[in-house]
């Protein structure tokens, strides 16, 4: 029972898969141009990303480098001043009146720092607090309940709510027994 096909039958069909394999080879260029498109964009999109990236690191390097050249600029102004103090000039022997004047250049540098957002953390008789205190000892103390601050040995500070460095405290281990 086999079947035999005529030349008729057999032309007929390769011409069909002929134009069946041209439409697919159409379809499949016209996928692979929509493929080309896409990763042209890709790429595009993909390098105007880095740049973005590239410039705004740039300009945040700027931004702390002017901050930077504000604080400086004025912390020179509490450097000048040092300089003056210590100048040869002004060594006359009065201490009252050096250190009314160290004192004073104290209070410009604490304004300054306050200016810039500097914050002082000092804990003496809260409850200590791992998290912006360091606490180097324990200490009996009839005035100041347990687990509170007797003493601060060394300030601590924040900028902006950000801790820059706990502060070193002694807590109270309660009443002596």
């Amino acid at each position: 029972m086999e079947e035999t096909l005529d030349k008729n039958e057999i032309s007929e069909e390769v011409e069909r898969l002929v134009e069946e394999a041209e439409n697919s080879t159409v379809e499949l260029t016209g996928e692979n141009d929509a493929l080309a498109v896409a990763q042209d964009k890709y790429l595009r999109l993909f390098a105007e990303f880095e740049n973005y990236r590239t410039r705004s690191a740039k300009e945040q390097l700027e931004l702390i480098s002017t901050a930077n050249g504000k604080l400086l600029t004025k912390l020179s102004e509490v450097k000048d001043n040092f300089d003056r103090a210590f100048a040869e000039e002004n060594k006359t022997g009065d201490l009252a009146a050096f250190e009314k004047g160290m004192k004073l250049i104290q209070e410009q540098f604490n304004k300054i720092l306050t200016e810039f957002g500097l914050e002082t953390i000092d804990p003496t008789g809260e409850v200590f607090d791992p998290n912006l205190h360091e606490a180097l000892m324990n200490k009996p103390s009839e005035t100041v309940p347990e687990g509170n601050v007797v003493q601060v040995f060394q300030k601590g500070y924040k900028i902006k709510n950000k801790l820059l460095k706990t502060a070193k405290v002694i807590v109270s281990s309660g009443k002596e027994i």
